[in-house]
Parts: structure tokens; sequence; C-alpha cells
């Protein structure tokens, strides 16, 4: 089990992690080869640690990053069509100061809002194994009992990150009833002084469906600041 006692150096030894070989071969081929509207940047290329202040009361949980999104630009939910589906409702509902995030170091800031992912290397075909999701489970059980101390709601984008979160949260110290409760858009579960909140994940394939829209997402993120009580706006 991860023991570091603050956020930062706990990023630290994330974006050190080479634990699983498929997925480090795949984030540094990727990182090397490029894709060609990108040929001229140098890619992160390396796990992707999770973005917002240690005294975050909402945590965004999401997959992974994306190869030419996080692996590209070292932060997670950044340069793709996810990632500005993602921050532009942040931005709206005043959990960050600008609807666009471009690169690690860009100057985005987040209000008392956590973003992050059970696994923290772009995996090929967006899909981890059981296994790489297992080994990485350690980062997320150690970044929430950092948070702890402030966190009062987790929003969670999709099937995957509920299905990794719940035994992570229970690890970390919060009483997940038996049986786990079962992910859901617009599912709202009540834990020991945690509320968990479900939202379908913001994939293209669900915004350029309509399965998830600007609202909706709006919606969910909305509630989970009335939750948290984060008032006021970022910015």
């Amino acid at each position: 089990m991860c023991t570091v006692h603050d956020l930062d150096t706990l990023d630290e030894e994330i974006i050190r992690c080479r634990a699983c070989p498929r997925l480090v071969a795949w984030r540094e081929k990727v990182a090397a080869e490029k894709r060609a509207a990108y040929r001229d940047q140098t890619y992160w290329g390396r796990p992707v640690p999770g973005f917002g202040p240690p005294d975050a009361a909402l945590a965004i949980v999401g997959l992974a990053p994306a190869a030419h999104g996080g692996n590209r630009t070292g932060r997670i939910f950044t340069g793709d069509r996810s990632g500005d589906v993602l921050y532009a409702a942040l931005h709206a509902v005043g959990l960050a100061d600008r609807p666009v995030a471009t690169h690690r170091g860009d100057g985005l800031t987040l209000h008392r809002t956590r973003v992050t992912a059970p696994v923290r290397c772009a995996p090929p075909a967006n899909k981890p194994t059981p296994t790489e999701r297992d080994a990485c489970r350690p980062w997320l059980i150690r970044e929430l009992q950092l948070l702890r101390p402030t966190l009062r709601v987790v929003v969670v984008l999709g099937a995957f990150g509920w299905q990794a979160l719940l035994p992570a949260l229970s690890v970390a110290g919060w009483a997940v009833p038996t049986p786990r409760p079962r992910f859901g858009h617009g599912a709202e579960i009540a834990l020991d002084g945690l509320h968990l909140l479900g939202c379908y994940h913001v994939s293209q394939q669900n915004t350029f469906t309509g399965r998830l829209t600007p609202v909706m997402l709006r919606d969910v993120l909305s509630r989970a600041a009335e939750l948290a009580e984060i008032r006021g706006s970022c910015g």
C-alpha cells in the first residue's frame, strides 16, 4: 500500500510508475509515433496523475487517460473532445476558472474539485484489463485517503469507473453496502459522510449520440456542487 503523506508526492510517484508492461509499451509507442495533428508537440507519455487542489470537496472519477489526450498533455481529461465537454461544464457551474483545458501548466484552476481516474496510463483501445485496473488501485486508494478530510462528493463518469471506485472507497475507509450499488446516470448513493453520483461518461460515443447532453452533465455537476457545499464561482 502506498503510504505517501501528501498529494504532490503521490503525484510524483504515480508519474514514475512502470508496473504494467502493456500499458508502458503502449503509452510510449503513442508518444513516439504521435498523431499527425500533434507531430510538432512533445507528448507526455507517462502515467497521468490527478488534477485539482488538496482540499477538494468534490472528486470526479473517469476511466483512464486518452492516447492523444492526457497521454499527450500530461493532465487527465485534457486535449481531447471528452475533456472539452467536461471542462466546459465545470466552468459553467463555477467549478473551473475557464472552459478550456489545453495542457499541463496552462493555468487552469479548479475550485475545490479534483479530477482523477482509476487507471493512470492510456490503454490500447481505451480498455485496461482487470489486472491493470487492480494494479493501479493503490494509487486511487491513497488519493482518496488523502482527500478524505474534505471530500464530500464523488461524481463517477461511467460504469468502469464506478466498478473500480467502490472497492477503493471500501479500503480507504468508507462503508460500502453489500450488495454494491449499481451504476446508472443520475444514481445517487449516500455513504458514510460521502455522496456518490453516477453520470454517463463524457466519451464521444455518448456526447455525439446525445446519450449525454451538456445539460445532463451540468445538472449532475450542479447537484454535486450543492451536496459538497461548494459556493461561489471559480475565477
